[in-house]
């Protein structure tokens, strides 16, 4: 090949990488949701913490550092972007606990504390700001469970107790009693993520024996009945409406709902966060969590605004705080 060819290729090769390059940028950029830095949590770094919601105020309890299981309860005020120390959680400090909301009061309870699997829960009254134990979990003693409250009713399902589980107990605050529930014909799980829309629970991701869950459910409570959703995996339909860029699977991932929408964020050794449309059964990726990609962070909604805090990637902890806007343009220069 003579010196005039090899230009010419050469040429039309970087030209091809040029355009490659551009274009994948462009697909970044199209991407619609805007991260603001928020203050920074008080406590210290952690990651596996729990949290529920209760009026104006995000709770946010025990969790890991690295070095310490944690049970000190910091309460974080959305409208004036501080946090406050509460007081702490009465049983042993752990990680990887469960938690919910009950009429107007907390529960945090499962977990793990370094040495043994917990199954002892525990109740959070804002209003006297004190604990209370309640009776323990009906069902194994485990960590990594998801909980969730819906239509009125709280429950605690799936997490490892040295196998992996797929039972779920609903929790009664008024007789203080546990009932365990049938109809769940998903997969075995551990650290899932859920979110709730219109009284409706989704549940999705999550790890079993080393190997990410592809399957999603929704739950209704006014029925007991659990309906599987399209499945969260690319290729594993040849239906290319929904399916061909899914990225979804993933474990330790945090979820919450926002104006009628679930999303998903983080998970192991990710930042990218995903859209859930329950009219539609779709997800549409939004732009990437602008900071460190993490684990185990803890994700909640307050007064219809979206926070994304805390994690660790590795042996590094995290204590900052995110706010997420899924209807703005991603601004770098807002933080």
């Amino acid at each position: 090949m003579n010196t005039l060819k090899k230009g010419i290729l050469f040429a039309a090769l970087l030209s091809s990488l040029f355009f490659i390059s551009c274009s994948n940028d462009d697909d970044d950029d199209d991407l619609i949701g805007n991260w603001i830095k928020k203050s920074s949590f008080d406590g210290p770094a952690r990651s596996s913490a729990a949290s529920f919601v209760i009026g104006d105020y995000a709770y946010v309890a025990t969790g890991y550092t690295g070095d310490e299981y944690l049970k000190d309860l910091w309460a974080y005020n959305s409208a004036g972007d501080y946090w406050e120390q509460k007081a702490n959680f009465t049983g042993i400090g752990r990680s990887s606990a469960s938690s919910f909301t009950l009429n107007g009061k907390g529960y945090v309870g499962l977990g793990y504390d370094g040495t043994n699997k917990l199954k002892d829960f525990y109740q959070y009254d804002p209003s006297s700001n004190s604990w209370t134990q309640k009776t323990d979990f009906a069902g194994t003693a485990r960590y990594a469970a998801v909980g969730f409250q819906a239509g009125g009713k709280a429950y605690f399902g799936t997490g490892y107790d040295g196998n992996y589980l797929k039972d779920f107990y609903r929790y009664d605050d008024q007789t203080n009693t546990w009932t365990l529930m049938n109809g769940f014909s998903g997969n075995k799980r551990r650290n899932a993520a859920v979110f709730v829309i219109d009284d409706k629970a989704y549940l999705a991701t999550g790890i079993n024996n080393g190997v990410y869950q592809e399957d999603f459910w929704e739950f209704n409570p006014a029925t007991d009945v659990w309906t599987r959703k399209r499945d969260i995996d690319k290729d594993t339909d040849d239906d290319d409406s929904y399916n061909d860029e899914y990225s979804i699977v993933r474990s330790n991932a945090s979820g919450f709902a926002l104006n009628g929408l679930g999303y998903i964020v983080g998970g192991e050794g990710l930042s990218t966060i995903w859209e859930y449309n329950p009219s539609t059964d779709l997800w549409t990726e939004r732009t990437a969590m602008e900071g460190a990609s993490r684990t185990d962070a803890v994700g909640f909604t307050i007064n219809n605004r979206s926070f994304y805090m805390l994690g660790r990637i590795g042996s590094t902890y995290y204590d900052d705080a995110w706010e997420f806007k899924p209807l703005e343009e991603q601004n770098d220069d807002d933080n």
